[in-house]
């Protein structure tokens, strides 16, 4: 059975993310399936899709970082260099895990597929 997960660290202080809200869209047509928060471990408590939920196409997760970063008490710089962070992806096998972990700053972020 495929799932899509996801997972947060926060890089400035070298912990998990959290409290973080992601979202999670269809793409192209923008759709908006889900909005969910991060745990104490930076992850959502379940999988974002899974089984027949999770369909060979694409989806964007949207990260808000910046509301993040307020609550964590940093002072950022208006506007903001990054507000939110859109990682859109494919799905080309819906039987398989699709794991997408990002790592930020307020000025830096990256991700790939985890496993």
């Amino acid at each position: 059975m495929g799932k899509l997960t996801t997972h947060v660290l926060d890089t400035t202080h070298g912990k998990p993310a959290v409290g973080l809200e992601i979202r999670l869209y269809h793409f192209p047509s923008r759709e908006l399936i889900k909005t969910v928060l991060t745990n104490a471990d930076g992850r959502v408590d379940a999988p974002l899709l899974e089984g027949t939920h999770l369909e060979t196409k694409q989806y964007e997760l949207e990260f808000c970082v910046a509301e993040y970063f307020k609550k964590m008490g940093l002072t950022l710089p208006e506007p903001h260099f990054l507000e939110v962070v859109p990682v859109r992806f494919g799905i080309a096998d819906a039987t398989a895990h699709y794991h997408v972990p990002l790592l930020v700053s307020p000025f830096a972020y990256s991700t790939y597929r985890g496993s």
